[in-house]
């Protein structure tokens, strides 16, 4: 497996472009990224794109704080697969985990969960690590599996921070095997996707992604 096959080409950022987006998807194409990450008002352009290419076409829902109502997540999953998208990156509910709302979050979780795997798609839930105590990250991991996503995501990329290798550490301690993990947020260099990788993310969110596959190890430690 080489690094490009394990990264999701992504731009999510609010003032992108059609034109943007049509780029990104070449650039998925050529360099054979495992999905491109756009926006869900660009599926449909993206799935158009890719028609014919191995490339996944993942979107974002509840995207970037998450408190959005469960009815309305379910909505926008809803249009998003129809649309084209095979891979759902959805913003768990970080007030209703600070609030010792458990059950409320596991139930939604698997709702979509059921949801993706009906459309053959994958859920990835994102965590938001960098507003988790150490304890919250491990629950938000545990109601993750009880829901049966197939990810766990570390990021957003619009917090504080994004992933790093010790919150990669810890989800990787706490998930089973079945349960993989994409680290997204802040990701710039060779050497920061490789050891995110060592550290046992299964995939790389990126919106430097061309430069990740190109620079070498050692130019990007320079």
């Amino acid at each position: 497996m080489t690094l490009a096959t394990q990264i999701d080409h992504t731009l999510l950022r609010p003032d992108c472009t059609e034109a943007q987006i049509v780029h990104l998807c070449e650039e998925a194409a050529a360099h054979g990224f495992a999905s491109v990450c756009v926006p869900p008002c660009y599926v449909v352009l993206a799935t158009e794109k890719l028609a014919g290419t191995a490339v996944g076409i993942c979107t974002v829902i509840g995207f970037p704080l998450g408190y959005s109502a469960s009815s309305v997540k379910f909505k926008e999953a809803e249009v998003a697969l129809y649309d084209g998208a095979t891979e759902l990156d959805v913003v768990i509910n970080i007030s209703a985990l600070k609030s010792g709302r458990t059950e409320a979050i596991q139930a939604e979780i698997l709702d979509l969960a059921d949801l993706c795997h009906v459309h053959q798609a994958l859920l990835k839930v994102i965590i938001e690590t960098a507003l988790l105590t150490e304890a919250e990250i491990e629950l938000a991991c545990q109601l993750c599996v009880a829901g049966e996503a197939d990810f766990v995501k570390t990021s957003t990329g619009f917090a504080s921070r994004g992933a790093s290798v010790a919150d990669v550490e810890l989800m990787r301690r706490v998930l089973p095997e079945t349960v993989r993990i994409k680290a997204a947020g802040g990701i710039r260099t060779r050497e920061a996707a490789n050891a995110l990788v060592a550290a046992g993310a299964d995939r790389i969110g990126s919106s430097n992604s061309v430069a990740l596959i190109t620079a070498t190890d050692e130019t990007t430690a320079a």
